[in-house]
């Protein structure tokens, strides 16, 4: 018998809207051609499509539809219902792992052809965590970790590294200046790495490991950062790789995961069907992976890669004009041939 996931699909606001349509093409050619399992997609809002809708860019109804779901795709958020989303997602339902793989493919504009490494940002505390206040001149935002998330995100790490067969954490932090927050976590970082000794653990500054990822991406295997950190970090990396159309993340937590491109929402571009989706279709297949379709998951990135290297089909960041579902067509056709 056929497994059946229950997909949630958010398209968002922006340009989301064009990739997550790019997206479910490929998804719909999986559904085609899956012996093993299927999808049913349920499709809901956020953001300006949310207000219209509901009143609200977070609805009950988005929430109840994540409840439901197996594993939810997700477009992009944009101003001025970014934070109402993302914590939404993040805060909502505990996806304290935001996991944001950086790897080169061919065929792009990629700085460093064999960089390889994954960014972790703690999803839930840190400068993110909007905890402040203003007092007359004083305009302050804390940085807050919890003893309770830090060891929750660092055992990911670990976990992380030996389910990927990594061979190193590189721990980022400010610990000489952050005395009351980077210092100690520094501190519980080597306690928990004592308890797998098979993967090597570093510490970095995080400037340092800003610098060493534009020259040496080679030197990293799983790269952890606070949230504000590992925001940044992800960023240069995509960077190296040839930019944000590469970019893509997951929110997991312990239950629950929603995964999207995390280009944002590019508003001149929106509605125009030009932009490069391969984030969103890359978003997908880290979906797949995470449902445990390992085999699909590596079809849809040897499909990807196939075009890329290919070049017939370029969006106009690659030098071409092909359209977003042109590109989306070309993939979905390669996946079919795979």
């Amino acid at each position: 018998m056929k497994k059946k996931f229950k997909i949630g699909v958010i398209p968002g606001d922006g340009i989301g809207r064009d990739v997550i349509k790019a997206a479910q093409i490929l998804l719909d050619t999986v559904n085609d051609t899956a012996d093993d399992f299927s999808m049913d997609f349920l499709k809901m809002d956020t953001g300006d499509a949310a207000v219209a809708k509901y009143g609200h860019p977070f609805p009950k109804e988005t929430i109840d539809g994540i409840e439901a779901s197996d594993a939810v795709l997700f477009g992009a958020a944009g101003n001025p219902h970014t934070q109402d989303v993302l914590m939404g997602f993040r805060l909502g339902f505990d996806l304290y792992a935001n996991v944001r793989p950086i790897k080169s493919l061919p065929g792009t504009k990629a700085l460093h052809p064999n960089a390889d490494f994954i960014v972790v940002r703690e999803n839930t505390e840190g400068l993110y965590c909007g905890v402040g206040y203003i007092d007359r001149d004083h305009h302050v935002n804390l940085r807050i970790f919890t003893t309770k998330a830090m060891e929750r995100i660092l055992h990911f790490c670990f976990e992380l590294a030996g389910k990927r067969e990594r061979k190193k954490v590189t721990f980022t932090h400010k610990a000489h200046v952050l005395t009351y927050t980077d210092e100690p976590m520094r501190v519980i970082f080597y306690e928990i790495a004592r308890e797998y000794p098979d993967i090597e653990a570093e510490d970095m500054t995080i400037d340092a490991c800003a610098m060493q990822i534009v020259m040496h991406p080679e030197r990293f295997d799983i790269v952890f950062a606070e949230n504000a950190n590992g925001d940044i970090l992800s960023d240069v990396g995509a960077g190296v790789i040839g930019g944000m159309g590469f970019a893509y993340s997951g929110n997991i937590g312990d239950s629950k995961a929603v995964f999207e491109p995390v280009h944002g929402t590019a508003p001149k571009y929106a509605d125009k069907n030009v932009v490069n989706p391969s984030a969103a279709i890359l978003a997908a297949r880290m979906m797949l992976d995470w449902l445990g379709e390992t085999g699909i998951a590596g079809k849809i990135g040897e499909a990807l890669t196939d075009v890329l290297e290919e070049g017939k089909v370029r969006t106009y960041d690659l030098g071409g004009n092909a359209s977003t579902t042109d590109f989306a067509e070309a993939v979905s056709g390669r996946f079919r041939q795979i």
